[in-house]
């Protein structure tokens, strides 16, 4: 798979904006940790193919990487009932001197 099928877009939304923004946290660890990313990725992308697709991209060094498989959610139209598609979320940390200015 090409590193621009892995990864569909970006997700900016309050939450991942905040989290990209933390370089220290206390709860987690005493250690500095670098901001989280989240990413809608393609749903048979691994984490290894999401880590190579951000370093490469973004030209940024990936301490690691969460996915989860997020289901659609049920929708409905005048009678028709139908879903929205299923998608797969992937939330990248980086290491503490790196940042992407994309959030």
């Amino acid at each position: 798979m090409d590193i621009y099928e892995v990864i569909v877009r970006p997700l900016v939304t309050e939450k991942g904006t905040f989290q990209s923004r933390l370089s220290h946290s206390a709860s987690r660890s005493r250690e500095a940790r670098g901001g989280s990313y989240a990413f809608e990725v393609h749903p048979k992308a691994s984490k290894t193919q999401v880590r190579e697709a951000v370093e490469k991209i973004y030209n940024v060094k990936v301490r690691s990487v969460r996915t989860s498989n997020r289901h659609g959610k049920p929708r409905r139209v005048r009678f028709k009932t139908g879903q929205t598609r299923h998608w797969k979320k992937a939330v990248v940390v980086l290491h503490p001197d790196y940042h992407i200015d994309l959030f």
